[in-house]
Protein backbone atom coordinates (compact mmCIF):
# COMPACT_ATOMS: atom_id res chain seq x y z
CA UNK A 1 0.00 0.00 0.00
CA UNK A 2 1.44 3.50 -0.79
CA UNK A 3 2.14 5.65 2.12
CA UNK A 4 -0.79 8.85 1.03
CA UNK A 5 -3.38 5.59 0.63
CA UNK A 6 -2.22 4.39 4.07
CA UNK A 7 -2.51 7.82 5.44
CA UNK A 8 -6.35 7.97 4.53
CA UNK A 9 -6.83 4.29 5.72
CA UNK A 10 -6.26 5.53 9.13
CA UNK A 11 -8.66 8.19 9.74
CA UNK A 12 -11.25 5.73 8.10
CA UNK A 13 -9.93 2.99 10.68
CA UNK A 14 -10.43 5.33 13.67
CA UNK A 15 -14.09 6.66 12.28
CA UNK A 16 -15.29 2.70 12.09
CA UNK A 17 -13.56 2.41 15.82
CA UNK A 18 -15.54 5.59 16.74
CA UNK A 19 -18.68 4.50 15.23
CA UNK A 20 -18.14 1.04 16.99
CA UNK A 21 -18.12 2.58 20.36
CA UNK A 22 -20.83 5.04 20.16
CA UNK A 23 -23.34 1.78 19.22
CA UNK A 24 -22.06 -0.44 22.07
CA UNK A 25 -22.83 2.48 24.56
CA UNK A 26 -25.84 3.46 22.78
CA UNK A 27 -27.01 -0.14 23.70
CA UNK A 28 -25.81 0.03 27.12
CA UNK A 29 -27.54 3.37 27.51
CA UNK A 30 -30.36 2.33 26.31
CA UNK A 31 -30.53 -0.84 28.90
CA UNK A 32 -29.81 2.01 31.74
CA UNK A 33 -32.44 4.03 30.77
CA UNK A 34 -35.15 1.20 31.07
CA UNK A 35 -33.87 0.45 34.60
CA UNK A 36 -36.06 2.09 37.19
CA UNK A 37 -37.31 1.76 40.63
CA UNK A 38 -40.71 2.69 39.14
CA UNK A 39 -41.29 -0.36 36.69
CA UNK A 40 -43.34 -3.34 38.21
CA UNK A 41 -40.24 -5.55 38.18
CA UNK A 42 -38.10 -3.46 39.99
CA UNK A 43 -35.42 -3.13 37.34
CA UNK A 44 -36.45 -3.25 33.99
CA UNK A 45 -39.16 -1.87 32.10
CA UNK A 46 -41.87 -3.69 30.65
CA UNK A 47 -41.70 -4.22 26.86
CA UNK A 48 -43.82 -1.81 24.72
CA UNK A 49 -45.22 -4.73 22.76
CA UNK A 50 -46.42 -8.12 24.27
CA UNK A 51 -43.87 -10.64 23.37
CA UNK A 52 -44.48 -14.57 23.25
CA UNK A 53 -41.68 -16.94 23.93
CA UNK A 54 -42.38 -20.75 23.48
CA UNK A 55 -40.13 -23.00 25.79
CA UNK A 56 -39.87 -26.76 25.07
CA UNK A 57 -40.98 -28.41 28.25
CA UNK A 58 -42.06 -31.48 29.78
CA UNK A 59 -42.68 -31.58 32.88
CA UNK A 60 -39.38 -31.95 34.54
CA UNK A 61 -38.32 -30.61 37.57
CA UNK A 62 -35.24 -28.74 36.55
CA UNK A 63 -37.60 -26.66 34.51
CA UNK A 64 -38.81 -24.93 38.22
CA UNK A 65 -37.11 -21.66 37.21
CA UNK A 66 -39.17 -21.27 34.34
CA UNK A 67 -42.61 -22.74 36.45
CA UNK A 68 -42.40 -20.13 39.04
CA UNK A 69 -41.41 -17.40 37.23
CA UNK A 70 -44.78 -17.89 34.37
CA UNK A 71 -46.83 -18.58 38.28
CA UNK A 72 -45.67 -15.76 39.89
CA UNK A 73 -45.77 -12.68 37.44
CA UNK A 74 -42.19 -11.98 36.57
CA UNK A 75 -42.59 -13.11 32.63
CA UNK A 76 -45.53 -10.81 32.95
CA UNK A 77 -44.00 -8.20 35.10
CA UNK A 78 -41.89 -7.68 31.44
CA UNK A 79 -45.05 -7.98 29.04
CA UNK A 80 -43.81 -11.64 28.11
CA UNK A 81 -45.87 -14.25 27.62
CA UNK A 82 -44.61 -18.08 27.34
CA UNK A 83 -46.42 -20.83 26.16
CA UNK A 84 -44.98 -24.55 26.90
CA UNK A 85 -44.56 -27.07 23.92
CA UNK A 86 -43.40 -30.72 24.25
CA UNK A 87 -41.65 -32.67 21.37
CA UNK A 88 -41.60 -36.50 21.57
CA UNK A 89 -37.88 -36.41 21.54
CA UNK A 90 -35.12 -34.20 21.73
CA UNK A 91 -34.15 -34.78 18.11
CA UNK A 92 -37.09 -32.71 16.57
CA UNK A 93 -36.46 -30.42 19.35
CA UNK A 94 -33.37 -29.09 18.57
CA UNK A 95 -34.25 -28.54 14.57
CA UNK A 96 -36.85 -26.71 15.91
CA UNK A 97 -34.44 -24.47 18.56
CA UNK A 98 -32.19 -23.48 15.71
CA UNK A 99 -34.72 -22.24 13.08
CA UNK A 100 -36.12 -20.09 15.49
CA UNK A 101 -39.59 -21.80 16.12
CA UNK A 102 -38.79 -22.86 19.84
CA UNK A 103 -36.93 -20.12 21.61
CA UNK A 104 -35.78 -22.38 24.64
CA UNK A 105 -35.23 -25.60 25.83
CA UNK A 106 -33.86 -27.97 28.32
CA UNK A 107 -31.05 -30.12 27.05
CA UNK A 108 -28.82 -32.73 28.13
CA UNK A 109 -25.31 -34.10 27.16
CA UNK A 110 -25.58 -36.94 25.31
CA UNK A 111 -22.91 -37.53 22.22
CA UNK A 112 -26.19 -37.05 19.43
CA UNK A 113 -26.63 -33.67 21.08
CA UNK A 114 -23.11 -32.35 20.91
CA UNK A 115 -23.16 -34.14 17.17
CA UNK A 116 -25.97 -32.60 16.00
CA UNK A 117 -24.98 -28.94 16.79
CA UNK A 118 -21.25 -29.89 15.18
CA UNK A 119 -23.27 -30.96 12.32
CA UNK A 120 -25.14 -27.49 11.45
CA UNK A 121 -27.91 -27.60 14.44
CA UNK A 122 -27.02 -24.32 16.18
CA UNK A 123 -27.95 -23.62 19.13
CA UNK A 124 -26.74 -21.80 22.03
CA UNK A 125 -25.83 -23.23 25.96
CA UNK A 126 -26.63 -20.26 27.77
CA UNK A 127 -27.68 -21.19 31.50
CA UNK A 128 -27.36 -24.06 34.25
CA UNK A 129 -30.65 -26.03 34.60
CA UNK A 130 -29.46 -29.03 36.52
CA UNK A 131 -26.57 -29.85 38.71
CA UNK A 132 -26.18 -31.22 42.15
CA UNK A 133 -26.32 -30.50 45.65
CA UNK A 134 -23.95 -31.26 47.81
CA UNK A 135 -24.18 -34.42 49.85
CA UNK A 136 -27.83 -34.50 48.41
CA UNK A 137 -28.44 -35.31 44.84
CA UNK A 138 -31.52 -36.15 42.88
CA UNK A 139 -29.59 -38.50 40.59
CA UNK A 140 -28.02 -40.41 42.57
CA UNK A 141 -27.46 -44.70 42.78
CA UNK A 142 -29.01 -46.85 44.57
CA UNK A 143 -28.74 -50.73 46.10
CA UNK A 144 -31.39 -53.06 46.26
CA UNK A 145 -32.98 -52.76 50.36
CA UNK A 146 -31.43 -56.47 51.03
CA UNK A 147 -28.21 -56.06 49.79
CA UNK A 148 -26.92 -53.06 51.83
CA UNK A 149 -25.21 -54.90 54.62
CA UNK A 150 -23.44 -56.46 51.90
CA UNK A 151 -22.70 -53.06 49.66
CA UNK A 152 -21.52 -50.63 51.95
CA UNK A 153 -19.58 -48.75 49.55
CA UNK A 154 -18.88 -48.37 45.48
CA UNK A 155 -15.87 -50.73 45.13
CA UNK A 156 -18.61 -53.75 46.81
CA UNK A 157 -20.57 -53.19 43.81
CA UNK A 158 -17.49 -55.18 41.26
CA UNK A 159 -19.45 -58.55 40.29
CA UNK A 160 -22.71 -56.34 40.59
CA UNK A 161 -25.95 -56.09 37.78
CA UNK A 162 -25.93 -52.02 37.23
CA UNK A 163 -28.88 -50.50 35.45
CA UNK A 164 -27.65 -47.46 34.00
CA UNK A 165 -30.31 -45.57 31.66
CA UNK A 166 -28.28 -44.64 28.50
CA UNK A 167 -24.97 -44.89 27.25
CA UNK A 168 -22.69 -42.02 26.08
CA UNK A 169 -24.99 -39.49 27.61
CA UNK A 170 -24.56 -37.74 30.92
CA UNK A 171 -26.39 -41.13 32.81
CA UNK A 172 -23.21 -43.36 31.35
CA UNK A 173 -20.63 -40.24 32.01
CA UNK A 174 -21.87 -40.24 35.91
CA UNK A 175 -21.36 -44.40 35.90
CA UNK A 176 -18.10 -44.30 34.45
CA UNK A 177 -16.85 -41.33 37.03
CA UNK A 178 -18.82 -44.22 40.09
CA UNK A 179 -16.13 -46.80 38.92
CA UNK A 180 -13.48 -44.98 38.69
CA UNK A 181 -14.32 -43.68 42.28
CA UNK A 182 -14.58 -47.28 43.21
CA UNK A 183 -11.36 -48.41 41.56
CA UNK A 184 -13.27 -50.71 39.32
CA UNK A 185 -13.46 -50.82 35.51
CA UNK A 186 -16.90 -52.00 33.42
CA UNK A 187 -15.20 -55.77 33.15
CA UNK A 188 -15.68 -55.40 36.63
CA UNK A 189 -19.75 -55.22 36.98
CA UNK A 190 -22.50 -56.01 34.55
CA UNK A 191 -23.71 -53.34 33.14
CA UNK A 192 -27.65 -53.04 32.25
CA UNK A 193 -28.83 -50.62 29.92
CA UNK A 194 -32.61 -50.01 31.23
CA UNK A 195 -34.06 -46.87 29.51
CA UNK A 196 -36.92 -46.51 31.61
CA UNK A 197 -36.21 -45.31 35.37
CA UNK A 198 -39.49 -46.78 36.51
CA UNK A 199 -38.69 -50.36 35.05
CA UNK A 200 -35.23 -50.10 37.45
CA UNK A 201 -37.92 -49.75 40.29
CA UNK A 202 -39.74 -53.11 39.69
CA UNK A 203 -36.20 -54.46 38.56
CA UNK A 204 -34.75 -54.03 41.85
CA UNK A 205 -38.27 -55.85 43.05
CA UNK A 206 -37.53 -58.74 41.48
CA UNK A 207 -34.04 -59.13 42.22
CA UNK A 208 -33.08 -59.01 38.28
CA UNK A 209 -30.69 -55.89 39.11
CA UNK A 210 -28.83 -55.01 42.05
CA UNK A 211 -28.04 -51.29 41.67
CA UNK A 212 -29.05 -48.65 39.70
CA UNK A 213 -28.45 -45.03 38.59
CA UNK A 214 -31.56 -43.54 39.80
CA UNK A 215 -33.63 -40.37 39.71
CA UNK A 216 -35.72 -38.41 41.99
CA UNK A 217 -38.57 -38.97 43.02
CA UNK A 218 -38.25 -42.49 42.47
CA UNK A 219 -35.35 -42.41 44.61
CA UNK A 220 -37.62 -41.36 47.35
CA UNK A 221 -40.70 -43.35 46.57
CA UNK A 222 -38.44 -47.12 46.22
CA UNK A 223 -36.87 -46.52 49.33
CA UNK A 224 -40.21 -45.77 51.11
CA UNK A 225 -41.43 -48.92 49.68
CA UNK A 226 -38.57 -50.83 50.57
CA UNK A 227 -37.18 -51.58 47.19
CA UNK A 228 -34.00 -49.62 47.33
CA UNK A 229 -31.62 -47.43 49.42
CA UNK A 230 -29.20 -44.79 48.53
CA UNK A 231 -25.33 -45.82 47.77
CA UNK A 232 -23.32 -43.08 49.28
CA UNK A 233 -24.23 -39.56 47.24
CA UNK A 234 -23.21 -38.67 43.42
CA UNK A 235 -21.27 -36.09 44.99
CA UNK A 236 -18.89 -38.11 46.44
CA UNK A 237 -17.30 -38.75 43.05
CA UNK A 238 -18.60 -36.09 40.68
CA UNK A 239 -19.08 -32.83 42.28
CA UNK A 240 -19.36 -30.71 39.75
CA UNK A 241 -21.45 -32.61 37.25
CA UNK A 242 -23.32 -30.46 34.97
CA UNK A 243 -26.45 -32.64 34.31
CA UNK A 244 -29.02 -30.32 32.39
CA UNK A 245 -28.45 -26.72 30.31
CA UNK A 246 -30.88 -24.19 29.28
CA UNK A 247 -30.24 -23.99 25.71
CA UNK A 248 -31.90 -20.81 23.46
CA UNK A 249 -32.55 -20.08 19.90
CA UNK A 250 -29.45 -18.27 18.38
CA UNK A 251 -32.32 -15.79 16.92
CA UNK A 252 -33.93 -15.41 20.38
CA UNK A 253 -30.52 -14.45 22.31
CA UNK A 254 -28.84 -12.83 19.54
CA UNK A 255 -31.66 -10.76 17.96
CA UNK A 256 -34.23 -10.61 19.86
CA UNK A 257 -31.66 -9.02 22.85
CA UNK A 258 -34.62 -6.83 24.50
CA UNK A 259 -36.86 -9.85 24.97
CA UNK A 260 -34.20 -12.71 25.91
CA UNK A 261 -32.57 -10.34 28.60
CA UNK A 262 -35.96 -9.84 30.05
CA UNK A 263 -36.71 -13.35 29.72
CA UNK A 264 -33.74 -14.31 31.55
CA UNK A 265 -34.22 -11.88 34.12
CA UNK A 266 -37.47 -13.38 35.17
CA UNK A 267 -36.38 -16.91 34.88
CA UNK A 268 -33.47 -16.53 37.05
CA UNK A 269 -35.98 -14.76 39.86
CA UNK A 270 -37.73 -17.84 39.89
CA UNK A 271 -34.82 -19.76 39.98
CA UNK A 272 -34.16 -18.03 43.26
CA UNK A 273 -37.34 -18.21 44.74
CA UNK A 274 -36.69 -22.03 44.16
CA UNK A 275 -33.37 -21.66 45.78
CA UNK A 276 -35.13 -19.73 48.68
CA UNK A 277 -37.73 -21.98 49.00
CA UNK A 278 -35.84 -25.81 49.12
CA UNK A 279 -32.60 -24.32 50.83
CA UNK A 280 -33.95 -21.60 53.56
CA UNK A 281 -37.85 -23.03 53.20
CA UNK A 282 -39.14 -19.23 52.30
CA UNK A 283 -42.19 -19.70 50.54
CA UNK A 284 -41.45 -23.44 50.29
CA UNK A 285 -45.38 -24.28 50.22
CA UNK A 286 -46.39 -21.82 47.76
CA UNK A 287 -43.24 -23.25 45.00
CA UNK A 288 -44.39 -26.88 45.83
CA UNK A 289 -48.04 -25.84 44.75
CA UNK A 290 -46.63 -24.34 41.41
CA UNK A 291 -43.90 -28.00 40.96
CA UNK A 292 -47.26 -29.87 41.48
CA UNK A 293 -49.32 -28.15 39.22
CA UNK A 294 -46.14 -28.19 36.40
CA UNK A 295 -44.51 -31.44 37.08
CA UNK A 296 -45.52 -35.13 37.14
CA UNK A 297 -45.04 -35.40 40.96
CA UNK A 298 -48.23 -34.38 42.23
CA UNK A 299 -47.85 -35.20 45.91
CA UNK A 300 -47.34 -32.58 48.12
CA UNK A 301 -45.43 -34.95 51.02
CA UNK A 302 -43.18 -36.31 48.20
CA UNK A 303 -41.75 -33.20 47.48
CA UNK A 304 -41.03 -32.49 50.93
CA UNK A 305 -38.77 -35.25 51.37
CA UNK A 306 -37.11 -35.63 47.50
CA UNK A 307 -33.90 -34.59 46.91
CA UNK A 308 -34.16 -31.60 44.42
CA UNK A 309 -32.20 -30.25 41.31
CA UNK A 310 -29.85 -28.00 41.64
CA UNK A 311 -30.24 -24.52 39.86
CA UNK A 312 -27.71 -21.84 40.12
CA UNK A 313 -29.38 -18.87 40.78
CA UNK A 314 -26.85 -16.88 39.07
CA UNK A 315 -27.03 -19.49 36.27
CA UNK A 316 -24.15 -20.32 36.25
CA UNK A 317 -22.85 -23.76 34.13
CA UNK A 318 -19.84 -25.98 35.19
CA UNK A 319 -18.54 -25.77 31.79
CA UNK A 320 -15.28 -27.66 32.45
CA UNK A 321 -17.52 -30.55 33.02
CA UNK A 322 -19.50 -30.31 30.16
CA UNK A 323 -15.90 -30.48 28.19
CA UNK A 324 -15.20 -33.60 30.35
CA UNK A 325 -18.22 -35.45 28.90
CA UNK A 326 -17.80 -34.45 25.37
CA UNK A 327 -14.00 -35.63 25.74
CA UNK A 328 -15.39 -39.38 26.83
CA UNK A 329 -17.83 -39.45 24.24
CA UNK A 330 -15.13 -38.40 21.35
CA UNK A 331 -13.07 -41.42 23.31
CA UNK A 332 -15.51 -43.74 22.65
CA UNK A 333 -15.64 -42.85 19.26
CA UNK A 334 -19.33 -41.68 19.69
CA UNK A 335 -18.98 -38.25 18.41
CA UNK A 336 -19.05 -37.01 14.49
CA UNK A 337 -17.37 -33.60 13.52
CA UNK A 338 -15.46 -31.04 15.68
CA UNK A 339 -17.62 -29.63 18.30
CA UNK A 340 -16.76 -25.57 18.82
CA UNK A 341 -17.05 -24.83 22.46
CA UNK A 342 -16.61 -21.10 22.04
CA UNK A 343 -19.39 -20.61 19.46
CA UNK A 344 -21.84 -22.88 21.54
CA UNK A 345 -21.61 -21.86 24.86
CA UNK A 346 -23.05 -17.87 25.13
CA UNK A 347 -23.33 -16.89 28.54
CA UNK A 348 -23.62 -13.26 27.62
CA UNK A 349 -27.55 -13.16 27.99
CA UNK A 350 -27.20 -14.66 31.45
CA UNK A 351 -24.30 -12.87 32.80
CA UNK A 352 -26.04 -9.38 31.68
CA UNK A 353 -29.52 -10.00 33.25
CA UNK A 354 -27.58 -10.70 36.30
CA UNK A 355 -25.95 -7.47 36.32
CA UNK A 356 -29.14 -5.82 36.32
CA UNK A 357 -30.90 -8.27 38.83
CA UNK A 358 -27.91 -8.64 40.90
CA UNK A 359 -25.73 -11.24 42.49
CA UNK A 360 -27.87 -14.11 44.65
CA UNK A 361 -26.61 -13.55 47.81
CA UNK A 362 -27.33 -17.12 50.25
CA UNK A 363 -28.18 -17.31 53.60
Amino acid sequence: MKKCQFLLFIPLLLLVVLISGCSSNQASDEIEEDISDGNASGDLAPLDEKASVFIAEDGAASGAGFYIAKEKGYFEEYNIDVEFTQFANSDDMLPALAAGEVDIAGGVSTSSFFNAIAQGIDVKIIADKGHYIDGNSYFSFVIREDLQDEIKDYSDLKGKRIAVSSRNAVDDYIFQEMLKHAGLTEDDVEFVLMSDFGNMLAAMGNGSIDAALQIEPLITQGIEQGLHVRLGDATDFAPNAQIAMVLGSPKFILEEEDVSLRFMAAYLKGVRDYNDAFQNGEGKDEVIDIMTKHTALKDPEIWEKVSITGLDPNGEMFIDDIKKQYDMYEQNGATRGEFDFDTSIDTSVTEKAVEIIGEYEAE
